[in-house]
């Protein structure tokens, strides 16, 4: 049933941050209901439905929020929710009068938990952007890519998931707590500049300590050091040595053959460059599953680099049960996990207005009403799968 069973949650339909923070909810089992567009959006994913790993595990309710009514279902649907996610613009949900003061007001426990690039107030609240700028604007994205390099996209793994999606659960998860205490629900103001910075924190204060000041590239953990770094082997495949720790890089270089001059250096700057052409030459000697039998489970903190065919394939993943079948469809598991609420297995996600008639019908509204926002394509319910 998950631990979160029985938390209701309205999602309004968007990209990146929003739907995973609502999948992460859903996994743990939360009831969560998508309001959908009714018409084509350029929100929905391009590719099978059993592969959206982010619409998995939530029903869907089709509405045309420019009409009165559809908007009035909005409301009516917050009467018995815990909480609402949305992703527009600041002072988008406002306009259509489904705002947090109209929401809480028919619903004072709601959390209504918002997510925004800039945040909800600032000089650049309104402005549009994505992941790569807000991370840019946090400081973190200075500091990721190659010595020499310009800065590297890591995805949009920093910004819209790290810092957006997290930031907006962790908030939404700290005003319930907050709600039992206090009988109220709150807003939450959740900007991926500001999750970004929040995860960038343990390198600010490298930075102000004065242990973060090199460029790019050549600090401790963004790849200047050549005990933490990436390696190509005989094979053309990749490595991961993570061997930061002296007692780690001693079991390193003991097991790899690396000559043993080099333990005691390991802090030494000035020894870089040679530790790192001594690592890359080594490394090159063994196939990269040659070196996984040589180091994989020991105290030298490697790993293979695998791609999204391996990585669920790897036998610690499997041995975990990382990785589910959703419809035929490899996805990563809920996670985390728990001792005693266990999360169902994930389910796919649903068509565009599926669940219509009966989340409307679950709110409050009856058959008549329902009828009414269909026929006036205020509202959509998808044809029967075939």
């Amino acid at each position: 049933m998950g631990p979160l069973h029985g938390l209701k949650v309205i999602e309004m339909a968007g990209i990146g941050p929003v739907p995973m923070a609502a999948t992460l909810l859903a996994d743990l089992g939360a009831e969560v209901v998508r309001v959908d567009r009714t018409e084509a959006s350029g929100l929905g994913v391009p590719f099978p439905r059993r592969h959206d790993v982010h619409g998995r595990s939530r029903r869907s309710l089709a509405l045309d929020l420019k009409a009165p009514a559809a908007r009035a279902a909005v409301l009516q649907l917050a009467v018995g929710a815990d909480v609402l996610l949305e992703g527009l613009r600041p002072g988008v949900m406002e306009k259509l009068g489904l705002g947090p003061e109209d929401c809480r007001a028919r619903n004072p426990r709601l959390v209504y938990g918002r997510m925004t690039g800039f945040g909800q107030s600032g000089p650049l609240a309104a402005a549009a952007g994505h992941d790569l700028n807000y991370i840019a604007l946090s400081g973190a994205l200075h500091a990721i890519g190659p010595r020499g390099g310009r800065p590297l996209a890591p995805l949009n793994l920093v910004g819209d998931y790290g810092g957006g999606a997290l930031y907006l659960v962790l908030g939404v998860l700290a005003a319930l707590f907050e709600r039992q205490r206090s009988g109220q629900g709150q807003v939450v103001d959740a900007a991926m500049v500001d999750g970004a910075a929040s995860l960038a924190g343990f390198f600010y204060g490298l930075h102000a300590a004065g242990q973060w000041d090199a460029p790019r590239g050549e600090n401790l953990l963004d790849g200047g050091a050549p005990f933490y770094d990436s390696y190509e082997t005989a094979d053309g495949r990749w490595v991961a040595l993570a061997a930061v720790e002296p007692k780690f890089f001693a079991e390193f270089a003991r097991r790899a053959g690396l000559e043993e001059r080099f333990v005691p250096l390991q802090y030494e700057r000035a020894q870089w460059p040679a530790l790192r052409a001594a690592i890359t030459a080594l490394m090159k000697t063994k196939t990269r599953e040659e070196w996984c039998s040589l180091l994989e489970g020991s105290d030298a903190c490697f790993a293979p680099v695998l791609d999204f065919d391996e990585a669920p394939r790897h036998r610690h993943a499997q041995a975990r049960a990382a990785f589910v079948e959703v419809e035929g469809s490899l996805q990563p598991a809920p996670a985390p996990r728990f001792a005693r609420s266990g999360v169902d297995a994930p389910r796919p996600a649903p068509r565009v207005g599926e669940h219509t008639r009966v989340v409307l019908a679950e709110a409050g509204l009856d058959a008549a009403a329902i009828e009414a926002l269909l026929a006036a394509g205020s509202a959509l319910q998808a044809a029967e799968a075939a």
